[in-house]
């Protein structure tokens, strides 16, 4: 865990449970902010990312972890929130090359975009966070977006990061009156295996993470998935094991990519924990 500096100012930091963002949080702690977690459960159905969002947030001593239950399956849509199967071995993502679109090109076709993305979701996410930062009186909110080592999804773009800061400076009450919010997205332009170094030089335990789409009904990894495929072959660049992604075959599987009732055996504080106070308030 890196060591978190002495009166330092309030930072949101979306915390999804994932490799990108429990680094974003080491990262935005080590610059000397206090970390105010804010972590979603849409209606996934890789549902066991919230409990690695509480152990992230524990073990980097976060001052307020702040759950949001919004539920996305109402509108479905992408292959985490309705009944369509997650996309397993895609070829952009299996083999040694890289798979790195340029970050700003206009996706020409729509089969470009895979199925696991979720329509709107960072700008969803990013407007609570706008909203709970105006709250707390904090100008600083963090995203672990990345547009190099990613599965293609729109919202991922130093562009639309750069659009949504500029309207969030419009659009708010504290903006208006002189208090201006920045966006920060540390690992926008990082290779996977970059952004693993810097998190294990920051200390970030990603034994305590999970990044896969379409786990089994204890939390299993499935190996498969785009975000599996990526954490696997990051951790193998750098000549490690992932400790948190067990590549399976199918048959060893019990898949959900039927999706139903979303389970709920991993998530009761999640799910139930009420949202912690703001300390002063």
């Amino acid at each position: 865990m890196t060591a978190p500096s002495q009166n330092t100012r309030p930072a949101v930091v979306l915390l999804s449970g994932g490799l990108d963002s429990a680094t974003t949080a080491a990262i935005a702690q080590r610059q000397g902010f206090t970390l105010h977690a804010l972590t979603f459960d849409y209606g996934q159905r890789h549902a066991a990312e919230l409990d690695a969002a509480r152990r992230v947030a524990k073990h980097l001593d976060a001052a307020s972890h702040r759950w949001i239950t919004i539920d996305l399956r109402a509108f479905g849509g992408s292959a985490l929130t309705d009944d369509i199967s997650v996309p397993k071995d895609r070829p952009a993502m299996v083999g040694a090359k890289p798979f790195m679109p340029q970050p700003d090109a206009v996706v020409a076709n729509e089969a470009e975009i895979p199925v696991t993305y979720v329509p709107a979701r960072n700008t969803i996410f990013l407007s609570y966070a706008l909203a709970l930062a105006e709250v707390i009186g904090c100008g600083d909110i963090f995203i672990g977006a990345n547009a190099v080592d990613y599965s293609g999804y729109p919202d991922c773009r130093p562009g639309y990061l750069q659009a949504f800061e500029q309207m969030a400076n419009l659009a708010t009450k504290a903006a208006v009156e002189g208090r201006e919010v920045t966006i920060h997205s540390p690992l926008i332009d990082l290779t996977k295996p970059e952004i693993i170094r810097k998190g294990l030089d920051l200390g970030v335990d990603y034994s305590l993470t999970h990044s896969c789409y379409d786990p089994d009904t204890t939390g299993r990894a499935c190996g498969r998935c785009d975000a599996c495929l990526l954490r696997t072959r990051a951790f193998e660049q750098l000549g490690m094991t992932d400790p948190a992604t067990v590549p399976v075959g199918p048959s060893d599987i019990t898949s959900s990519s039927t999706l139903g009732p979303m389970p709920t055996t991993h998530l009761p504080q999640c799910q139930r924990t009420p949202a912690p106070p703001y300390p002063g308030t």
